[in-house]
C-alpha cells in the first residue's frame, strides 16, 4: 500500500522529516551528506523547492520548506528528491571502497525493498514523511528551533551554528553547504 506524501495545500510552509529505513546511520560520511545536499539544491534550482531551514543528521533529515508557484507540486518534489537521492546513495555506498558497513547496509535496504511491493530492489528512505503545515509564526519558529537544535541535542556541537550541515549557519552568516531562503525576509542566504 502506497503512503502518499500528504500536503494539504500547495501553498504555505511545511515541516518535513525523512528517515533512512531501520534508522541506519548512513550520513556519518561526508560524501553521503554532500550527495543529499546536492540533491536538495537540484530540487531548489529545477523544481521550485524553497528551503527555509534544514539539518542532516546521521539517519534522517529535517526541512522547513515552501515552493514556488511553478508546475511542480510538493508531493512530486519530495518523491523525486527521495527517489533520486536513494538511487545515488545506494550506488555510492556500493562503490565506496572505504565503506566497512556496505554489505550490512545493502542487505537492510534489500530487506526493506522486498517488504514493499512498490520497490524493485532496494528501499532507502522510510515512506512516511508526515509533512506538517505550519500556520502560525510561533509554529514556524518552534520548527526552526527544533531543526537547528538537533545537532546540539545529539551532543555533536555546543551551538547550532557550529554544525556544517545545518541552516543555523546561514542565519548566523557563516559558510554553509546549502543556500537557503531566509524565513524573515525572503532573501537567499
Amino acid at each position: 500500500m502506497s503512503r502518499k506524501y500528504k500536503f494539504r495545500e500547495e501553498e504555505g510552509i511545511y515541516f518535513l522529516s525523512t528517515s533512512v529505513v531501520n534508522w541506519i546511520d548512513v550520513f556519518t560520511r561526508v560524501e553521503y551528506k554532500e550527495l543529499l545536499i546536492n540533491t536538495i539544491a537540484h530540487c531548489q534550482r529545477e523544481k521550485g523547492l524553497i528551503v527555509y531551514a534544514y539539518v542532516i543528521m546521521s539517519n534522517h533529515f529535517h526541512l522547513l520548506i515552501g515552493k514556488e508557484n511553478k508546475g511542480n507540486n510538493f508531493s512530486d518534489i519530495i518523491r523525486d528528491l527521495k527517489k533520486y537521492s536513494a538511487m545515488q546513495l545506494i550506488k555510492t555506498i556500493l562503490e565506496n571502497p572505504q565503506e566497512s558497513r556496505k554489505e550490512w547496509m545493502i542487505e537492510k535496504f534489500k530487506q526493506a525493498g522486498k517488504a514493499n511491493t512498490q520497490n524493485t530492489q532496494y528501499q532507502f528512505w522510510q515512506q512516511n514523511n508526515k509533512p506538517t503545515q505550519l500556520l502560525s509564526n510561533d509554529r514556524i519558529k518552534a520548527a526552526m528551533d527544533y531543526i537547528h537544535q538537533n545537532p546540539v541535542k545529539a551532543g555533536w556541537v555546543a551551538e547550532p551554528e557550529e554544525y556544517l550541515y545545518s541552516s543555523a549557519r546561514n542565519y548566523t552568516e557563516k559558510e554553509s553547504r546549502l543556500k537557503i531562503t531566509s524565513i524573515y525576509d525572503g532573501t537567499i542566504i
